[in-house]
């Protein structure tokens, strides 16, 4: 029965979620907490109890930055690193969570595709990621899974993408509300940053999936032909946790 209303939970929550293998990882005492991940059922474990993620998001005015990670490279303006994304900065106190008490300010949010984390490994074609950072640098990310569908506000912060080597573009004020599902239940796990250096102790929280244009998906495969995602990483024993079971 668990494991059925998972499925009825998660599935539209999540035809997303993984994606570039992570290998060098320096000797551990124990198993690596690696993102992204693979999401299954037998994984999963309700909690009513679960603290909630209180989210209080206002207006900003957005600007879109070309991460670069090939800075090094002759060739860098025109090849894209795998690590690469288009990242949108948040201006400071405009949003924030609360969990527990302790309150994560959201610093930015970018974009992968195809999906890093995944369900019954079923990907969508875009993941954002909204990340945010407490007083002690401890990190937070929610995970939105993107399908094509209505227009959203992901397609006018992704209308004109900022080149590699150029100027940002600026986006203008948007809502950051809308830039999450109307149901925020949640699948929340430990894990670690998806790009370089992999830090673990990362609060996780898969959210339920938005819609965005096909056109700005298209747009945005188009400068990331090669994919910008990183690997499924090996549960190693984690539990996913999901809240709210009777949505």
């Amino acid at each position: 029965m668990a494991r059925r209303r998972a499925v009825a939970i998660l599935v539209p929550l999540a035809l997303s979620l993984g994606v570039v293998a992570f290998t060098g990882a320096p000797a551990q005492s124990k198993p690596p907490q690696q993102s992204p991940i693979n999401v299954t059922v037998g994984a999963l474990r309700f909690d009513p109890a679960a603290p909630p993620l209180n989210v209080s998001y206002g207006h900003s005015d957005i600007d879109l930055e070309y991460i670069r990670k090939d800075e090094s490279s002759p060739t860098g303006c025109t090849t894209r690193n795998h690590e690469e994304t288009e990242e949108a900065d948040v201006e400071p106190g405009k949003g924030y969570v609360t969990l527990s008490g302790v309150r994560y300010d959201l610093i930015q949010f970018h974009f992968h595709t195809p999906s890093e984390h995944r369900f019954e490994g079923q990907s969508t074609p875009l993941e954002m990621h909204l990340v945010h950072r407490n007083a002690a640098g401890e990190l937070l990310v929610i995970g939105v899974p993107l399908r094509a569908g209505a227009p959203s506000t992901v397609d006018k912060v992704l209308s004109r993408l900022a080149p590699e080597c150029g100027e940002d573009v600026h986006v203008g004020e948007i809502d950051l509300n809308t830039l999450l599902p109307h149901d925020r239940t949640t699948a929340r796990y430990m894990g670690s940053l998806t790009t370089y250096p992999f830090s673990e102790n990362v609060k996780w929280f898969l959210m339920r999936d938005k819609t965005v244009s096909q056109a700005t998906i298209n747009r945005f495969q188009h400068l990331f032909t090669s994919g910008n995602a990183r690997a499924t990483q090996p549960l190693n024993g984690r539990t996913v946790t999901v809240d709210r079971p009777h949505i």
